[in-house]
């Protein structure tokens, strides 16, 4: 899944309080690439100008593009350009400068003006750039918040999940999503579960049909989103067939090329 720059800059509005400085709209379309890893991407001999990447600029690195002469300083901007970043963020509330603002202009490289220091600006939008560009995977099954752990209860049809949810919500629990489960690895070790925005709120038990569990159960029963910690996964007990209760080895199940630890419930009729 891509970003694009308008995307981006709606996605961290209120949060860096972004405004266009250049016509809004011009660029808007560009995909969004990663931020940089160091408020100071153009500062110093040891820097480079990435390709396709979304440059941060605060009080240092303009106060070192004014430092340069002229000749040096076009030929670091033409450069900057050169790499076709996505666009150019100004930071900490500052001015674009005229000899950095016309050649975007005429480039069509969006600029955008923050209130946040750099560093600020580039932790949410890898953060927002992370979430919109993970590897995502849909599994069946129901994603609960226990106890602040994100429990994936996972079975074939007709086993009880759902009711086994109800249970929990009733309990004090949280309910993320029901039935259809989107999970996204945002991070290195971090896979999020979150619903489908047509799901929302929302959790189908046989006999009762669809119920709306915020508006039964309050604001406090659904969560937006948890990380998957524990994956419970409900088995058809089978007559006269004898279950390891207490099994030697650590199961576990492979999600987006992370190991999460799952367990096995022998469930029967009525139980």
């Amino acid at each position: 899944m891509s970003l694009s720059v308008a995307d981006l800059v709606h996605a961290c509005r209120d949060s860096l309080t972004l405004c266009w400085i250049s016509p809004e709209g011009v660029g808007g379309d560009r995909e969004a690439a990663d931020v940089g890893g160091e408020p100071a991407d153009l500062v110093g001999h040891l820097n480079l100008i990435h390709s396709q990447r979304t440059h941060v600029l605060g009080a240092p690195e303009l106060r070192y593009c004014e430092a340069l002469g002229r000749k040096a300083r076009d030929q670091l901007v033409a450069d900057l350009l050169e790499g076709e970043p996505p666009a150019l963020i100004i930071a900490e509330g500052l001015d674009c400068p005229p000899w950095l603002f016309e050649p975007c202009v005429s480039a069509s490289v969006p600029v955008i003006g923050a209130q946040q220091s750099a560093a600020g600006v580039i932790d949410r939008m890898r953060s927002v750039l992370n979430r919109a560009t993970a590897n995502r995977v849909t599994m069946h099954g129901v994603l609960m918040d226990v106890l602040g752990m994100g429990v994936l209860i996972s079975g074939e049809s007709g086993l009880g999940k759902s009711e086994l949810a109800l249970e929990l919500i009733s309990r004090g629990h949280g309910l993320v999503a029901d039935d259809v489960v989107e999970l996204a690895r945002i991070a290195e070790n971090v896979i999020e579960g979150r619903c489908p925005p047509l799901l929302q709120n929302l959790l189908e038990v046989r006999g009762l049909g669809l119920l709306d569990i915020r508006t039964i159960f309050g604001e406090t029963a659904v969560r937006r989103r948890m990380r998957l910690k524990l994956i419970v996964h409900l088995q058809r007990a089978i007559p006269y067939k004898e279950t390891e209760r207490l099994p030697l080895q650590a199961l576990t199940q492979n999600v987006l090329g992370l190991p999460v630890r799952k367990m096995i419930l022998p469930v029967a009729a009525g139980r």
